[in-house]
């Protein structure tokens, strides 16, 4: 159980402790565009802390906190329930309740300490001290507390629904709650943005059913596929895997990267998660490429790393973004070629694309002006990202004697990509010119990327154009694109099924023969869902059925463990040693990726493909996922059903 709970709709979450409160101190509090609105709040009753029971969590925005305050004089057990129920979304609304439970009045003092420090989030998630902000500013309203910092042109509100005292830092209420009865009330966290004050979504005076987050969710919920089978794992992980998606929707449609420092778009992980999730909704990945386009590169600026054509990484709303006034850095060497792939793989389910064929066109002027022949990264000044792949810690990429990568890089998986965004604008005309680059780009990865003394892949080329040689699951996503030629997959395949690679649960990202490997690090050994969904993917193109089966099973196994929720990434232990997946102590959950990734796994297994207004498939389902039933598959305006017998 997690020591926390995470609330989160759209761009907005709070992280608290398990009977609710927010301590300062730590990396808890109420978010809304980048901005920590509320760093403390904390519940006293007759100035004692609320002892926790339960937290139901029935909605990623909301959860009711359970409590029990201290018992009361003379007696030796609790009798007063404390009830918090809890909705985020644009700032948080909270309905309070105290529920006397004996035959006698309680008379009490409730009080709630509140703060706010204006911490912009990259300083909570970071390991270094939060700025002091000197000019934040509280001040009692007649109806609660107002804090605002004009340094930042941000601060909140704390409206009461109901009497209350209020000075600064402080709501007390002086309670009488009969006997057998209860006492109310409702307190809302409004957002303060460039000194504009807008109302949180759940409104107090507004049912919490008619509430626009609300309304979505329901709406998410009746337009989802539902997947009948008799596998109860591939069942619950699914279904969490819906939610997930849905509860990390942004307000325009499309898809944040996770919870819960990540609520907001990224190149990368919202085309890859839009890709994997087409069978479940396109909805997301228009709303995406829409988005991604309107903030496509037009200027050539060093310190965000934009230039004309090129696509985002990710988008901030604090005051401390690298992204200027506008918010968005580009230092992503993979999401503007995984952009026109995905354009192209939408128009294959059946939805009309011409819109964002220009965006396309001018991602691949960027894309053909830098790969010469290899599409590399370098960082353009010491504040951007050192690694512009998927795996971008520090220390990432290394070759198999452990020593780091030195660019400009040149990475399998990215070359993959272009050769796939290649082969996707071809569909669109001009067939013979992007097919021939196609080509070309697959012949020269064959002959600079492939080790023949390996037989298996370069991670990458380093700046002297030498391999970085090793074992990695990079050449995964080559198999997932298409790059590899066919003589040589099945030595990529037995590499990555090998017990370096696959431990039991999934392929590792690094060999476990390698000089960096550590199971425990991020990107050095760990098992990532999603790209063990690609890998998966990767083997099935190109028919190694059994291998992708073999990590479908595992992963599927390791959601179970996970109570059917796959985390960001999980440690990389053999499941010999341990006998369960160990968590990776700082993943993201729900994360997008990870969620999508049993959405990709199916449809892998199923090789399903669309053919509007229907799929096709040809079933490799491991033993007990049938007989299966997919209904209200969206394909372009079309709804489908799909049925697999038992085998």
């Amino acid at each position: 159980m997690s020591t926390f709970v995470t609330l989160v709709e759209g761009d907005s979450f709070a992280v608290s402790e398990r009977n609710g409160d927010i301590v300062p101190g730590a990396a808890q509090g109420v978010f809304h565009a980048d901005t920590r609105l509320i760093s403390r709040w904390e519940l006293r009753v007759d100035d004692a802390p609320v002892e926790p029971l339960r937290v139901v969590e029935d909605e990623p925005y909301h959860a009711t906190f359970l409590g029990r305050s201290s018992p009361r004089p003379g007696m030796a057990e609790s009798t007063v329930l404390v009830v918090r129920d809890r909705y985020v979304g644009g700032g948080l609304r909270e309905d309070l309740a105290l529920r006397n439970l004996s035959d006698e009045p309680v008379g009490c003092l409730v009080s709630v300490h509140v703060g706010s420090d204006m911490a912009d989030l990259f300083e909570v998630k970071g390991a270094g001290p939060v700025t002091h902000v000197a000019d934040v500013e509280t001040a009692a309203t007649g109806d609660g507390i107002r804090i605002f910092a004009a340094s930042r042109a941000r601060g909140t509100r704390v409206v009461c629904e109901g009497p209350v005292l209020a000075v600064p830092g402080l709501l007390t209420f002086r309670v009488a709650i009969p006997a057998r009865s209860s006492w109310e009330v409702t307190l809302q966290v409004n957002p303060i943005v460039g000194g504009e004050e807008t109302s949180a979504w759940f409104a107090a005076h507004q049912p919490v059913e008619q509430a626009p987050p609300s309304v979505r969710r329901a709406d998410w919920a009746r337009l989802s596929p539902v997947v009948i089978t008799p596998h109860p794992v591939l069942a619950r992980t699914l279904r969490r895997s819906v939610d997930d998606i849905g509860a990390l929707r942004l307000t325009d449609g499309s898809i944040a990267a996770g919870a819960p420092w990540f609520m907001t778009l990224f190149g990368r992980d919202s085309l890859l998660t839009s890709w994997m999730t087409l069978p479940l909704d396109q909805s997301l990945a228009v709303a995406t490429l829409r988005r991604l386009a309107e903030l496509q590169g037009v200027e050539d600026d060093p310190l965000t790393e934009e230039e004309p054509g090129k696509i985002l990484h990710e988008l901030r709303h604090g005051v401390l973004s690298l992204g200027g006034n506008s918010g968005a850095y580009y230092g992503s060497v993979d999401a503007t070629p995984l952009f026109v792939m995905l354009v192209g793989e939408l128009a294959r389910w059946g939805v009309p694309v011409e819109e964002f064929l220009p965006a396309a066109d001018r991602a691949l002027e960027w894309i053909v002006k830098h790969a010469d022949p290899f599409l590399s990264y370098r960082r353009r000044t010491d504040q951007g990202l050192a690694n512009q792949g998927w795996k971008d810690s520090h220390d990432g990429l290394n070759h198999a004697d452990g020593a780091l990568a030195r660019p400009p890089i040149a990475l399998a998986e990215v070359q993959g990509y272009v050769y796939a965004a290649y082969r996707a604008r071809a569909r669109f005309g001009d067939a013979s010119e992007w097919n021939e680059r196609a080509e070309q780009i697959r012949t020269a990865f064959e002959e600079r990327f492939w080790l023949p003394e390996r037989g298996y892949y370069a991670v990458a080329l380093d700046r002297d154009g030498r391999p970085v040689d090793s074992l990695a699951s990079n050449m995964g996503h080559c198999l997932w694109t298409g790059i590899v030629s066919r003589e040589r997959a099945p030595s990529v395949a037995e590499h990555l099924l090998s017990p370096a690679m696959f431990s039991g649960y999934g392929v590792r990202t690094l060999a476990s023969g390698m000089g960096a490997y550590n199971p425990m690090s991020y990107h050095n050994g760990s098992i990532w869902p999603h790209d063990n969904a690609l890998v998966a993917a990767g083997l099935m193109r190109y028919g190694f059925a059994a291998e992708a089966q073999r990590v479908a099973v595992g992963l599927l196994e390791a959601a179970e463990a996970f109570d059917g929720r796959l985390p960001e990434l999980f440690c990389g232990f053999d499941r010999e040693e341990f006998g369960v997946p160990v968590p990776y102590p700082t993943s993201c959950s729900p994360q997008a990726w990870a969620a999508a990734a049993p959405i990709q796994l199916l449809r892998s297994l199923l090789r399903m493909e669309p053919a509007p207004p229907g799929v096709e498939i040809d079933p490799a389902l491991p033993e007990g996922f049938a007989p299966l039933r997919m209904t209200g598959l969206p394909v372009g305006t079309y709804r489908a059903d799909v049925d697999v017998p038992d085998n």
